[in-house]
């Protein structure tokens, strides 16, 4: 059985830096935030595609649904409780027989290259590090590759401190690959961020 990669996009937070959902913000084209993300994964080849709602997660979910792209839905109730939980219930969705990794990637980085996931798959598919992101310098980006033997770790990870602790660990230098897109590295939180970089026409 061919070892199956889905993808996880993280949608739960308040946004409230931003001042409204990130997730339903235009980001050209037609696109919100989400869609655009979710079409990225789809052109990639991921066929599994999970976003984890959590505020507003109807309206959210009732946006997308405009779309008519192929995605599935979970609710973080609690999503107050940092991000770590929502990458949690995500991976918690997603896991079954055949998952070999998961991608994992934020509504806050819409601008990534369908080029650079594919480019994360394929040196996961080579390396099999337990870790895989791309770089640029001492930048780390998006989406996140994470082998199924760290789905343990992230499980009983403090809550406080997160996931970064855990894919430090994990992290080496086979799964570090230099990625030359711009994109996979801006994560937009404010509103002035989202007026100056996102073209939304």
């Amino acid at each position: 059985m061919a070892s199956v990669i889905p993808a996880i996009v993280l949608a739960a937070g308040r946004s409230s830096r931003m001042g409204r959902a990130k997730a339903t913000l235009p980001a050209g084209d037609g696109h919100t935030f989400l869609t655009r993300i979710v079409q990225t994964l789809l052109d990639a080849g991921v066929d599994d595609v999970m976003v984890v709602v959590g505020h507003e997660a109807e309206a959210i979910a009732q946006n997308f649904s405009e779309s008519g792209l192929p995605a599935r839905f979970v609710v973080n109730r609690e999503y107050d409780r940092g991000q770590l939980s929502s990458m949690l219930a995500g991976v918690n969705a997603i896991d079954r027989p055949g998952v070999s990794a998961v991608l994992v990637t934020l509504v806050d980085v819409p601008l990534v290259s369908a080029a650079t996931v594919r480019a994360v798959i394929d040196s996961y598919r080579i390396t099999q590090a337990p870790i895989v992101r791309p770089t640029s310098g001492e930048r780390h980006g998006h989406p996140l590759l994470i082998d199924r033997s760290v789905f343990a770790a992230l499980r009983a990870a403090d809550p406080a401190t997160g996931a970064k602790p855990i894919v430090r660990a994990h992290a080496s230098p086979s799964g570090d690959i230099p990625i030359d897109d711009e994109g996979a590295f801006i994560d937009i939180d404010t509103m002035d961020e989202y007026q100056r970089i996102v073209p939304t026409k």
